[in-house]
């Protein structure tokens, strides 16, 4: 929208657009809450550490933003997102100056340059103001909802005393006044923003307004300045005056160290989280990951107390085993149901990942049971309901094995576990 201001004759190139500040803006307010989520995330972790400290989260980050926004406002002119977008905070003017700012921006530059007291209203506004409507919010979620519950909750109790009454009456503010006020703190937001776009008001805040702090571009005199104080600080911290000392490790050093490198963090941080993002969300991450699990061969699982496989080539000239010595050999190598005491049929594991245990063939629509081992979804489906040809087989064969066996419905077909919920257990991988 800036070509409206150029069109009217009035263009300022020291003016911030107001799509800027919403995105400064935006960005300031998400940092509460990304914060709270990693403490979160750890604290499930180490909540004996963790956890008080994300029971005053809020107080914890209004102290830490009033020391951040205090070192970025006295050594950049701005607040630590402003900075991140090329902003500064400057004594709004009664009438702009343009030829003085082009003709002596340093001088220009030093007349406007937040005062100590400036500061420290800024900070109100920065840290203050959002954390008091942060608590506001939070308290009426959690004292509206009383309203409904009729006069018991809502009434001043007999014989109260002093903690009581100031309790009752915030309660009362919470439900009758603060929607209110806090409806007009969004108008008034609203009418100062549409004021700044069309160029009405150099403020696009009220509480800026009362402060009479206006938000502008960074210029070449203002990149110049904070270079050469950066310099100066850095040429002051090698050179000690005499017969003092400094360290590397001197709490002041480490502490400039750290707020600056927080505008570098800043930038990283939101280019790794657009990474994963596109990572997670792309075909190109789906596509290299299956061309990398397609050059793995996976191994068989291993159960312990699985059915040998066939035995191995008889040496020649011995004789070969009876049906009942089968019979019998099958029993002490089965799994023995915990309800009817009779051996389940079971098969042997696969030699090979690709291979099918129950038809022995390559698996075709491979489906996972949860044990873990994959099979074809025809042969675990009948399987699992007692239809299998090879299950049918077995029970039908041996004189008769149906009140001596469990034919293994319902059950792994290799471990002879129960499958809880049957087929529908089963669950098809996708490759």
């Amino acid at each position: 929208m800036e070509f409206v201001t150029a069109l009217r004759g009035t263009f300022d190139d020291g003016k911030p657009s107001l799509f800027e500040l919403l995105s400064e803006q935006q960005l300031a307010s998400l940092l509460p809450p990304t914060l709270r989520y990693l403490l979160v995330v750890a604290t499930r972790r180490n909540p004996r550490y963790l956890l008080r400290i994300l029971n005053s989260f809020d107080e914890l980050y209004a102290l830490a933003g009033l020391l951040v926004e205090r070192h970025y406002l006295r050594t950049r002119g701005g607040s630590f997102t402003e900075n991140f977008y090329g902003l500064k905070r400057e004594k709004a003017l009664a009438a702009e100056i343009p030829r003085a700012t082009s003709s002596a921006p340093n001088v220009v530059r030093e007349s406007l340059r937040l005062s100590n007291a400036d500061i420290w209203k800024s900070l109100l506004v920065m840290v203050g103001i959002p954390y008091l409507k942060r608590k506001l919010d939070e308290s009426y979620e959690i004292n509206a909802p009383r309203a409904l519950l009729g006069s018991a909750y809502t009434r001043l109790p007999a014989n109260a005393g002093w903690k009581d009454r100031v309790l009752h009456y915030y309660r009362w503010f919470l439900r009758n006044v603060y929607p209110s006020v806090n409806a007009a703190y969004y108008f008034a937001l609203l009418a100062f923003n549409l004021a700044y776009l069309f160029d009405n008001s150099k403020y696009h805040d009220p509480f800026l307004w009362l402060i009479g702090t206006r938000v502008r571009r960074m210029g070449a005199a203002d990149y110049k300045a904070v270079e050469q104080a950066l310099l100066a600080k850095t040429a002051a911290a090698g050179a000690p005056a005499a017969g003092t000392s400094t360290s590397f490790l001197s709490p002041r050093n480490i502490s400039a160290r750290m707020m600056g490198g927080l505008s570098l963090v800043l930038p990283t941080s939101i280019f790794a989280l657009k990474f994963l993002e596109w990572w997670y969300a792309s075909d190109f991450a789906k596509q290299l990951s299956r061309k990398a699990a397609e050059s793995l061969d996976l191994p068989p699982p291993v159960v312990d107390g699985l059915p040998q496989a066939a035995q191995a080539n008889k040496p020649a000239g011995e004789k070969e085993e009876s049906e009942e010595e089968k019979e019998e050999q099958l029993k002490a190598q089965a799994p023995i149901s915990s309800i009817s005491l009779l051996p389940i049929f079971t098969v042997p594991a696969p030699e090979r990942s690709d291979q099918c245990p129950i038809c022995e063939e390559e698996i075709v629509n491979p489906t996972a049971c949860q044990t873990g081992i994959v099979y074809c979804y025809t042969c675990i489906h009948k399987w699992l309901t007692g239809t299998h040809a090879r299950q049918e087989g077995f029970m039908a064969g041996g004189n008769g094995r149906k009140d001596k066996w469990e034919s293994g419905e319902g059950r792994c077909a290799v471990t002879g576990r129960r499958v809880l919920g049957g087929t529908e257990g089963l669950r098809r991988i996708m490759v």
